[in-house]
């Protein structure tokens, strides 16, 4: 199977309430929880649904009813709690922990996202640098040491590796994927521009830059061939 839908567990007082959270509401908790992070460090204490809809570019009934799955339901007149908002959606999202995850492929890309340092702010620790290849194996890649992929299933259970992220070559993403599989690892993030097949309960995000830049590239031609009809127009009225 090709990914997996997933669901939260969400809990409230002091009984344990199972709400089923949507798939599109779980992609835009982050959204909402950086936008609240930038109200805090504002010391903003509270705000309306309108104001961090706009801040995330939904509307605001869509952002109700996406807190509502969290039973976070603000206070008329008074808007949510900043603070108590950014806890629940980080409870939600499972960042009351620390997430142990593994960078698979010391490409480019590999490096890069290695080098990322916004990972530990939002609930994720970089804990190995992986790759197959010996010119790579033992350099230094932002203060870890890249090792031998062979020895993932051995890091992994030694390091609590619970996310790997898949920056390999296309051709080899499927034989990765299933050794990750293999070592215990049940969540993936792949930047490979395949689709990888896992068995159920594991859990696959699939990141294809270049697709993401075309539908970008779509939207750009979308917009100046608006431009251009609209000026047709204006040309075709004007004396």
């Amino acid at each position: 199977m090709v990914g997996r839908e997933w669901k939260a567990v969400w809990v409230v007082g002091n009984a344990t309430e199972r709400r089923d959270i949507p798939d599109a509401t779980v992609s835009r908790l982050p959204e909402y929880l950086r936008a609240l992070t930038t109200l805090i460090e504002q010391g903003v204490a509270s705000v309306s649904s309108e104001e961090l809809a706009s801040m995330v570019g939904v509307s605001s009934a869509k952002l109700r009813k996406d807190l509502s799955y969290l039973g976070s339901y603000g206070v008329r007149g008074v808007g949510y709690d900043v603070d108590h908002l950014s806890y629940q959606i980080s409870l939600a999202l499972g960042l009351t922990r620390t997430w142990a995850i593994a960078i698979v492929g010391m490409g480019n890309l590999g490096r890069a996202l290695a080098a990322y340092n916004g990972f530990a702010s939002r609930g994720v620790e970089v804990m190995a640098l992986l790759d197959h290849h010996p010119s790579v194996i033992g350099t230094q890649i932002a203060g870890l040491t890249v090792e031998p992929f062979a020895d993932l299933p051995r890091i992994a259970r030694e390091r609590g590796i619970a996310i790997a992220l898949l920056a390999t070559p296309a051709r080899s993403t499927q034989e990765v994927a299933d050794a990750v599989v293999a070592a215990g690892i049940t969540a993936i993030l792949n930047f490979a521009p395949i689709s990888i097949d896992v068995p159920g309960g594991v859990q696959v995000r699939n990141v294809d830059l270049a697709t993401e830049v075309q539908i970008l590239a779509f939207h750009q031609q979308q917009r100046a061939r608006g431009s251009a009809d609209a000026a047709g127009a204006l040309a075709e009225v004007l004396p």
